[in-house]
This record gives C-alpha cells, sequence and structure tokens, in this order.
C-alpha cells in the first residue's frame, strides 16, 4: 500500500538527486518515509537517499517495494508547476503508480525490482578529513576544473588547515583553496585523493548551491558528501571512488 501527496519541487528535487547516476532504481516505501540506494552501472558513484514522512503533504505506505524508469517519472514529475501538489498511488493490482497533478492523470508502468541492480552496502570508511562547505563552493571548484581537466583532486593540508582543488590539464591547471575561515567546519587530517571529473559534476548538478555540504575524505579514499534536500526532512548521501593513480 502506498498513497501520498507531495509538492513538485519536493519530488523532483529528490529524484534529480538519483537520476544523475543512476536510469532505474528500486524505492522502499517504509512506513516512516521513502528510502533509495543505488550504484551506477560501473560502480564508480553511489547515491543514498531518505525522504521522511513528513516531506510529504500527507503519506501512508506499509514497506512495500517498487522498481521505476527514473526518466520517465522525472518527464511525469516536470508536468508540475514548482508550488503544484502530485498524488502518487500504487495500484496493488496492477502493480502500476498512478499520479495525478492537477487534473492530469498518468499511469506508469513499474518495473520488476528483481530485474534492477542489486543495492549496494553503504561501507563504513573511516575517512581522515571532513570539510562542510556550501554548494556554491563545490560548483565553483567543479567548474573551474573542468575548464582544463577530466579529473579532480581534492585534498586537505592538515598543517595550512585547508581545503583544495587541483585539476592539472596538458597545458593549464586550476588550484582552488580554502581556508578554514572561508569554510563552515574544518576537521583538518591529511588527505588527497584523485576523481573522475564527469561523476562529480554529475552529482554538482543536483547539489543546490545554499547547500551546507559535509564532504569526508582520505588518502586515495572515496569521497563521502552529505546534504539535507526537502527542508531538512530528506537526506542524500553520495559516494564517489577515487581514480587509481598509477606511477
Amino acid at each position: 500500500m502506498f498513497n501520498a501527496i507531495v509538492s513538485a519541487t519536493t519530488l523532483q528535487s529528490a529524484l534529480d538527486s538519483v537520476s544523475v547516476l543512476v536510469d532505474e532504481c528500486k524505492i522502499h516505501l517504509e512506513a516512516d518515509g521513502l528510502q533509495i540506494r543505488a550504484v551506477d552501472p560501473a560502480n564508480v558513484g553511489m547515491v543514498d537517499l531518505t525522504l521522511d514522512a513528513a516531506a510529504f503533504e500527507s503519506y501512508e505506505a506499509d514497506g512495500g517495494l517498487i522498481g521505476v524508469n527514473l526518466s520517465r517519472l522525472e518527464d511525469i514529475a516536470g508536468m508540475a508547476d514548482s508550488d503544484q501538489l502530485i498524488h502518487l498511488e500504487l495500484d496493488e493490482e496492477t502493480r502500476k503508480l498512478h499520479i495525478a497533478i492537477d487534473g492530469l492523470e498518468y499511469t506508469l508502468a513499474l518495473i520488476n525490482p528483481d530485474s534492477i541492480r542489486q543495492e549496494p552496502d553503504l561501507p563504513d570508511l573511516d575517512l581522515s578529513a571532513q570539510i562542510v562547505l556550501e554548494g556554491r563552493d563545490i560548483d565553483r571548484a567543479v567548474k573551474a576544473s573542468d575548464m582544463v581537466s577530466d579529473h579532480i583532486a581534492l585534498g586537505v593540508d592538515a598543517d595550512a588547515d585547508l581545503f583544495y582543488v587541483d585539476a592539472e590539464g596538458d597545458t593549464d591547471d586550476v588550484h582552488f583553496e580554502l581556508a578554514a575561515a572561508d569554510l563552515i567546519d574544518l576537521q583538518a587530517g591529511d588527505a588527497r585523493s584523485l576523481f573522475s571529473l564527469d561523476y562529480l559534476k554529475d552529482m554538482n548538478k543536483a547539489i543546490p548551491k545554499d547547500a551546507e555540504v559535509t564532504m569526508e575524505l582520505g588518502q586515495e579514499f572515496p569521497v563521502k558528501m552529505h546534504f539535507e534536500i526537502a527542508e531538512g526532512q530528506g537526506n542524500v548521501t553520495y559516494m564517489l571512488a577515487p581514480r587509481v593513480q598509477s606511477d
């Protein structure tokens, strides 16, 4: 059983944060909210999303599991204005999702969850540095790096108490740094890892510019980034595996 009403803005931001990595996903319809965890086909990027029942205008669910084509669902949600409400209801017999937006009704065929890639475990990593910064700072670093390279190094210099970004191209380089005073918070430990910029660009699209993003880094470890959506009633965690640097 699943019957919910949610604002278009909330639903769109939740779907966007997952669809930057995968085309289809499993949605756990828990009594206390939605939960999605998915990994991209190359096993490089992962997303873990929760959207609390409190983020909805009304919400009823009993712990079911559905599989959805995210681009189809996003297209439908995109038909709504940001201030409109979207009504979602699961038909248990046909296993289809009924979606209503201000007189417009759409019936979405669901995907068998068993045919969707297995959900990853969220690894418990001991990462040496934690940076809390604004989404717009990540956006600046990613856009500047993209001008010169297809990969990006994220690091923390514990001695200098700063977070830095390096991108090295064939001819041009970018260096961007933020001292502790320019960050919301910094728990400094030496850290540096190299990442594919393509993945970071995709994740950056879904990170609100005014969001407070917690980034965890280590030495040649994955990066974890957490931020809130839906006015604090939803949470997104991204994890990105590092590129292995060859000497």
